[in-house]
């Protein structure tokens, strides 16, 4: 068919297929949206599940919901030892542009910004030199005295308590959206926490939506003990065969196409139920078939080429990342899991590899920081990425 018409291509259609069966988290985030708009406390949400579920997307469309209600938003994603004041500064900067068009009073849009701009000024260190000094293009003085100490937990929780004052003006709230939040640095998941305990005792309208890798929570919990008080969690996961059968429907119905049942048995056997493989497979069979509507013969021929593709883009971009003693471990955790979608055992991974596992924690650590895999629970270690135990084995045959 028609590969210009595809529904599956990157962007098509004006709803992702990756929110065929999000409609709980959605409507819970409404609810979040207008307790927290009626000055009533509530926790901030965060979104926890493997690569390919979907959670990036989920992100976007909360945001939307919020701008949608007046809201002032912003969104980062978080990266490894990068600190969080400048993509912090920047995020909230979007969120009160989006609140100063409802205000009334611009003087006391500007006040707020000259505080954002004294915290987002204390990025640079002291011994910046000045032509190196970062700029945030705030048009406004800094002020003196407000979220400038330089201690990130003491600045965050005075210009968080500002930009939710601001939203309050206008009868709204604050959504600050954080991808990939497992790669806050500690210092600054500590802030962030202390940030949330006190705007949920004051019930400013100012609400965090993180998303992350599953060990998220134990990130927050390490921090603050008393972080799950502060946190609503939401664990996503792969599609069920009837939202997953959705996913592949609604895109192709658009098109005013269809699809043999046998060849959506076919592509959800394929796919698991992760929305990104759906995508992927689903972009293939569209792309294989002759004519309307898809059958199984189809999804059968495109699956080869949506492998081939997955390999290079979702697995092959990951694995190349791995040093090689870090591709030892990834493969001796496949082996021992038989390449399915399950934890091993760091002791059992040692055992094979025939090494102590206290040789093996540098590698087992680099590849947690780099997400590849996180401790599903305590002595146990499991891929981010859905699969990737069945792609390292075919990767070994090669």
């Amino acid at each position: 068919m028609d590969p210009v018409r595809n529904p599956f291509a990157p962007g098509a259609g004006q709803r992702p297929p990756e929110l065929a069966g999000r409609e709980k988290e959605l409507n819970a985030f409404d609810v979040v949206l207008e307790r927290v708009a009626r000055g009533r406390p509530e926790r901030s949400l965060v979104l926890t599940g493997l690569r390919g579920v979907g959670k990036t997307v989920l992100l976007g469309e909360l945001r939307s919901m919020a701008l949608r209600r007046g809201w002032g938003t912003g969104k980062i994603e978080a990266r490894p030892d990068a600190e969080l004041r400048k993509p912090l500064s920047a995020a909230l900067h979007r969120a009160i542009r989006d609140l100063a068009v409802r205000h009334r009073a611009p003087d006391r849009v500007e006040d707020v910004l000259s505080v954002l701009k004294a915290f987002a000024l204390r990025a640079n260190h002291s011994d910046t030199k000045l032509r190196d000094r970062w700029q945030p293009g705030i048009d406004v003085p800094a002020a003196q005295g407000r979220a400038d100490s330089g201690d990130i937990e003491i600045d965050l929780v005075e210009l968080f308590t500002d930009v939710a004052e601001l939203a309050a003006d206008v009868g709204t709230g604050v959504a600050l959206l954080i991808d990939e939040m497992q790669d806050l640095r500690p210092d600054d998941v500590s802030a962030l926490c202390a940030a949330c305990h006190e705007l949920s005792q004051s019930g400013a309208p100012l609400v965090v939506v993180g998303a992350g890798l599953p060990h998220v929570p134990a990130v927050l919990s390490a921090s603050k003990s008393y972080s799950e008080r502060l946190f609503r969690y939401a664990r996503i996961d792969r599609l069920d065969r009837e939202h997953a059968d959705v996913a592949v429907l609604a895109p192709i119905e658009r098109e005013e196409t269809g699809i043999e049942p046998e060849a959506l048995d076919a592509l959800f056997d394929v796919s698991g139920g992760y929305p990104y493989f759906i995508q992927a497979y689903g972009k293939a069979a569209w792309d294989a078939a002759p004519a309307d509507p898809i059958t199984h013969e189809d999804v059968k021929v495109a699956a080869p080429e949506a492998e081939a593709e997955l390999a290079v883009g979702f697995f092959g971009s990951r694995y190349e990342r791995a040093t090689p003693a870090e591709r030892e471990y990834l493969i001796a955790m496949a082996e021992l899991t038989h390449g399915r979608d399950e934890p091993a055992g760091s002791s059992d991974v040692a055992v094979y590899l025939g090494r102590k596992p206290s040789s093996l924690s540098p590698a087992r650590d680099s590849l947690m920081k780099k997400g590849l895999v996180y401790s599903a629970e305590r002595g146990q270690i499991a891929f981010t990425v859905p699969h990737f135990g069945h792609y390292l084995l075919g990767k070994r045959e090669d």
